[in-house]
C-alpha cells in the first residue's frame, strides 16, 4: 500500500530521511530504516573533511520551527565510504547527497559513492548558507552541471531545488532538461533572527536556513507548481510534522517525501506516520499512495472575474 517505484528504486514507504538530518553516522541511520524509512538520503559529502559552522548553529524559533547554519560540515568520501558500505547491508535504497566547488569535483564524489554501494545521488546546489547556492539559482547552471554527472553515471540523479529563487519553475526545467531523474523540493529558506539585547544575529553565520512546520505550505505551493510543468518525479520536503502533511505533498504531486527537522522528536515518528497514511488510504479506500497523486490539481480554483 505504501510501496513506490522512484526512478528505478523499489522504496517500502514514501518516506525518505533528507539530507542533512542523522545521515553522516551507519548508527543514525539506521534508527530512521528501523522505523520504517523507505529510503535513506544521507548528509551532504564533499571530496575532503570540512569542519561546519560555530555555534550556536541551530535554534528553534517557532515550535517545531528552527533555523539553522550548520555549513557543509562532512568527514570527506573517502571516510564516509565505509559507512556506505554499512548501511548497504540492510538492503534499502541509499541515496548520498553530493557537492563541490566545480564540475568535475561533484562528479569525482558522486563517483566514489556509487562505486561504494549509492543507489542514487542527489545533488546539493542549494544550500542557502554555503557557495553551492550559486548553482542553483541560475538556470544554465543547473542544466549544464546535470548534464555532464547524467552522461557519466549509472544511477538515478535527484536534484535538490533552491526556493530562495525569483522562479523555481524556470531551474526545475532546466534540471529536467538536463536529465535529471527527479527533482527535490525544496531546501530550507534562507532567514535570519537577531537577538535585541545583544543587537547582533543570533547564529554564529548570521543568516541560515528556516525549516520545519513554517515552511511546508510553501513546499506544498512549490510541489502543487511544480507537478503543473514537470514529467520527472518530485520529491516534496518541507516541514511534515504528521501524517497529513504527507498525504497533503501526494495530492500536490509529489511522487514521494523526505523528512528531516521533525526527527527532533524522535525516529518514531516515522513510524506513526506510515500508520497515519495507511488508514487514511483504507478510510477513502485507496489500494495505493499512488492513487492520490495530483488528485488536488481536479479542484477548480475560482477564476478571476472579468470587468470589462
Amino acid at each position: 500500500m505504501l510501496g513506490i517505484n522512484l526512478s528505478g528504486l523499489k522504496l517500502k514507504s514514501p518516506l525518505i530521511l533528507a539530507s542533512g538530518i542523522l545521515g553522516v553516522s551507519f548508527s543514525s541511520m539506521k534508527r530512521v530504516i528501523d522505523a520504517g524509512a523507505g529510503a535513506i538520503t544521507t548528509k551532504s559529502i564533499g571530496p575532503t573533511s570540512r569542519k561546519g559552522y560555530k555555534n550556536p548553529s541551530i535554534i528553534e524559533i517557532y515550535p517545531g520551527t528552527f533555523l539553522n547554519a550548520v555549513g557543509l560540515g562532512n568527514p570527506g568520501i573517502d571516510d564516509f565510504i565505509s559507512e556506505i558500505r554499512e548501511i548497504k547491508k540492510y538492503n534499502i535504497p541509499l541515496v548520498v547527497s553530493v557537492f563541490g566547488d566545480t564540475n568535475d569535483v561533484y562528479l569525482y564524489v558522486a563517483t566514489k559513492a556509487v562505486k561504494a554501494g549509492a543507489d542514487a545521488i542527489e545533488i546539493n546546489i542549494s544550500c542557502p548558507h554555503a557557495e553551492v547556492a550559486s548553482i542553483g539559482i541560475d538556470k544554465d547552471l543547473t542544466f549544464e552541471i546535470v548534464k555532464f554527472l547524467k552522461e557519466k553515471l549509472t544511477v538515478p540523479l535527484f536534484v535538490k531545488l533552491n526556493p530562495n529563487v525569483t522562479n523555481i519553475s524556470e531551474i526545475a526545467l532546466a534540471a529536467e532538461r538536463g536529465g535529471a531523474d527527479g527533482v527535490v523540493a525544496i531546501n530550507t529558506l534562507a532567514a535570519m533572527t537577531i537577538d535585541v539585547n545583544t543587537q547582533r544575529p543570533i547564529l554564529s553565520h548570521g543568516s541560515g536556513g528556516l525549516s520545519g512546520k513554517a515552511i511546508h505550505p510553501i513546499a506544498v505551493k512549490k510541489v502543487y507548481d511544480l507537478y503543473k510543468i514537470l514529467k520527472i518525479p518530485i520529491i516534496g520536503c518541507g516541514g511534515i510534522d504528521s501524517w497529513q502533511d504527507v498525504v497533503e505533498f501526494f495530492l500536490a504531486g509529489a511522487s514521494a517525501v523526505q523528512i528531516g527537522t521533525a526527527l527532533y522528536k524522535g525516529a518514531e515518528i516515522i513510524t506513526e506516520i506510515n500508520e497515519g497514511v495507511i488508514r487514511y488510504l483504507n478510510t477513502y479506500e485507496y489500494k495505493s499512495i499512488n492513487d492520490i497523486k495530483g488528485l488536488a490539481h481536479q479542484f477548480k480554483t475560482q477564476e478571476v472575474p472579468d470587468f470589462d
